[in-house]
């Protein structure tokens, strides 16, 4: 059996020495980064093979003496950095290099590694497990430099520590702990063994083929209003500062800085925290829903949404992010290799919604705003969306519909079929079976 990872990600409460560590450890991993990803497109535009350790071992030959490394009296800042936040740059671009380049072997869209920013990247450095310490009792955690800083709460999970990443979001600091935990921890029980299509939506975030209708906290709908006020004001402080500076209305030249007053500083903590619990209240509802969908069954059936593509539709897109389909599919599939829950992923083009789920007529004529229909083969009325959930849960029963495979009317055709039980296309992403033989590495927040 391969290691299993786990990762806790917990608020820190540090003290002011503390946050102004983090934020040179922050900027350090940042200015690593763009400094390699320069070397590497320089290197690679000259016909040579740059590589990461290679890259590494240049950089530890000049980050004590190099004139871009010393601070204003000669002095290489480096030295009050710990190592991990200047070595690790260089495995995050090896791996965002590699995945470049596997992405256009698969024929997928490819996007370089891009240069970093302060304010518009995220903020993280990493910690090595050899220099962390958890207290659980006293709910704190002990990183280099800075010493001991307090969390807000114990860590989940009894194992080997691998490492912990610091990072902001926000205006709160947060530390990702990933520890290395046996069978016992990693997987769960159920509490029950039944079978559940799930039907994705906006009236109603999941419908379940139980019946049930789960709406959806809508955080961003509801923080709109506040979204747009606290926008508004930074805004009016940039053209403050761009005033003050000389600039006016004109664009900035690239690489101007403006001054900072404390307002600018107050209005972008409070438009940052206001972004950061809206992501909170919907992770928690997806969290939540996930962990019980998976708890509860032996098997979920889910559909293969085109998420990138429904985002197109500008008149949707807000809605769609605000369910967070995308996040909802991440966390279920880790959860069901957790809870030993069959996860089985019904192909994009099978007609959920179109099918009868009483006598298998398909209705191609179904529009997105008909809510609910009448087969006109048997009569039977059919909400749309319970309609679908009933269908996805017959995919994962010895009754499953016929075959269904792809067509020029968007895939609506269905191709009859006497076979019973396995369907084409639908892929099973998790079993039991593959829980216990599963060797791969893991990681998860629950």
């Amino acid at each position: 059996m391969g290691s299993l990872y786990l990762a806790h990600r917990i608020a820190l409460l540090p003290r002011p020495e503390q946050v102004e560590y983090f934020k040179r450890a922050c900027g350090t991993a940042r200015k690593v980064w763009n400094w390699a990803l320069a070397e590497w497109k320089r290197q690679y535009a000259a016909g040579l093979k740059p590589n990461a350790m290679a890259l590494k071992k240049q950089f530890n030959a000049i980050k004590y003496s190099a004139p871009g490394w010393l601070d204003e009296h000669g002095r290489p800042w480096l030295r009050g950095i710990h190592r991990d936040a200047h070595a690790q740059p260089f495995t995050h671009l090896a791996r965002a290099w590699n995945q470049y380049f596997a992405d256009l072997k698969a024929g997928k869209p490819a996007h370089e590694p891009q240069f970093k920013k302060k304010g518009r990247c995220h903020e993280s450095f990493y910690v090595a497990n050899d220099r962390l310490e958890v207290d659980n009792e006293n709910r704190k955690i002990r990183l280099p430099i800075v010493g001991w800083v307090a969390m807000t709460e114990p860590l989940r999970f009894t194992g080997r520590i691998q490492g912990a990443t610091v990072s902001k979001t926000g205006n709160r600091w947060y530390v990702a702990i990933q520890v290395e935990v046996p069978e016992a921890i990693f997987h769960r029980k159920r509490t029950g063994h039944g079978t559940v299509g799930v039907d994705l939506g906006l009236s109603a975030a999941a419908t379940l083929s139980n019946g049930e209708k789960i709406k959806a906290p809508q955080p961003l709908k509801a923080a709109l209003r506040r979204l747009r006020i606290r926008g508004r004001r930074l805004s009016r402080k940039i053209a403050a500062a761009k005033a003050a500076a000389g600039y006016g209305k004109a664009p900035l030249p690239k690489g101007t800085r403006l001054p900072i007053s404390n307002n600018f500083r107050k209005a972008a903590t409070a438009l940052a925290g206001l972004h950061a619990r809206i992501a909170h209240i919907r992770a928690d509802f997806l969290h939540k829903l996930t962990t019980r969908l998976c708890r509860e069954n032996q098997a979920v059936v889910i559909e293969d949404l085109n998420v990138k593509g429904m985002l197109q539709n500008e008149r949707l897109a807000r809605a769609l992010s605000d369910v967070g389909f995308g996040l909802f599919r991440s966390q279920i599939e880790y959860k069901a290799r957790r809870y030993g829950t069959r996860l089985i992923v019904a192909d994009r083009w099978y007609p959920s919604s179109r099918l009868c789920s009483s006598c298998g007529y398909n209705n191609p004529a179904l529009a997105l705003k008909d809510r609910a229909w009448t087969c006109p083969s048997c009569g039977a009325h059919h909400d749309r969306d319970l309609n679908a959930a009933y269908n996805l849960e017959r995919l994962a029963t010895a009754t499953a519909l016929p075959v269904v495979s792809p067509s020029g009317n968007g895939g609506a055709a269905v191709e009859a079929s006497t076979a019973v039980g396995k369907v084409t296309p639908v892929r099973y992403e998790s079993s039991d079976s593959e829980q216990e033989g599963n060797a791969a590495h893991e990681s998860a927040r629950f």
